[in-house]
């Protein structure tokens, strides 16, 4: 039995076995050359930006938005994540969050995450970059000019993820190409815009602010104190939020629901704080509350720790 809350992602039961397995081949593929490329380069100074970036985007994440007929839509991130710190970083950062999600918070299936880490950690990510910079020739690099690059970045980082979502269904027999695909990319061309808004906000906010923090990141400068102190605080009070969020089923459950394959969906092999609801609370919103700051502080100290821990060795050398 599903909620709301546990088709964010796909679920396993979706797609099959074999795909299933092809497309964790391919995430672990991409994130091995991911993890190689921040290994050998300067991007060392970025882990605590990308982990206050990936704990404020799994924070985001949990506040649904409401878009037409009864659908919601949630945050992917991964346009923001790439233009903030780079392409191979923002893989790593989608990559910590799709994979907290699925093992701590029960949302998307532990077969399936191969599937929805290629599809938001790989396809999000390389399509955010080719079109930014794609525009970034044809677009002057003004205040404006980067919000409007931003938008078009998020917008198009949903859509295609969604189109290969429903070729993924379609190849697993799931749903058929012609029905599939035309209905996740009319509700995820919708859901692209609050995307969009929310990419380009950001970045304006950012170039407003802290515009250094989009020359430090490229050149691996370490970013200020205040901006990863404020970046927790924005990543706390999204999750203080969470109960806010639209009841209305995600893009992909809806699909799921009308096209008549919403059964297919199997629960998880065990629960640690399912549905993004802390166990042993009875109210609701309190338990949404408690599980986001846990899932927010655990994805900072993840890589507050990583990246002292790298420190000092490189101190002792």
């Amino acid at each position: 039995m599903f909620t709301k809350q546990q088709l964010m992602h796909i679920p396993d039961g979706f797609l099959s076995l074999i795909l299933s397995l092809i497309l964790w081949i391919v995430a672990i593929i991409v994130i091995f050359f991911a993890v190689r490329h921040y290994a050998k380069g300067s991007e060392k100074q970025k882990l605590p930006l990308m982990g206050v970036l990936a704990a404020a985007i799994f924070a985001g994440q949990m506040l649904n938005f409401t878009v037409v007929g009864g659908t919601s839509g949630h945050l992917l991130g991964a346009a923001l994540a790439t233009l903030l710190v780079g392409p191979w970083e923002a893989v790593l950062v989608m990559t910590s969050v799709v994979s907290v999600q699925a093992l701590i918070f029960q949302d998307g299936g532990i077969l399936a995450l191969g599937a929805n880490i290629v599809n938001m950690a790989v396809i999000g990510v390389a399509v955010s970059y080719a079109v930014y910079k794609l525009l970034d020739n044809l677009i002057k690099s003004s205040k404006w000019g980067i919000g409007v690059k931003g938008f078009m970045a998020g917008w198009f980082s949903i859509f295609i993820a969604s189109l290969a979502a429903a070729l993924e269904l379609a190849v697993s027999g799931t749903s058929p190409a012609n029905v599939a695909i035309p209905a996740m990319g009319g509700i995820h061309a919708l859901i692209g815009i609050g995307e969009g808004l929310i990419t380009a906000a950001a970045l304006l906010f950012i170039a407003t602010t802290k515009k250094e923090i989009l020359s430090q990141t490229d050149k691996g400068k370490a970013v200020d104190k205040s901006v990863l102190i404020g970046g927790v605080i924005i990543a706390l009070i999204l999750a203080v939020l969470s109960p806010l969020a639209s009841s209305h089923p995600d893009g992909l459950e809806k699909v799921a629901e009308n096209l008549g394959f919403l059964s297919l969906g199997r629960g998880p092999l065990y629960n640690i704080i399912p549905d993004y609801m802390f166990p042993g609370i009875h109210n609701e919103s309190l338990a949404t509350i408690v599980a986001g700051v846990i899932g927010v502080l655990l994805i900072a100290s993840v890589a507050l720790f990583t990246y002292k821990g790298k420190k000092n060795s490189t101190q002792k050398k």
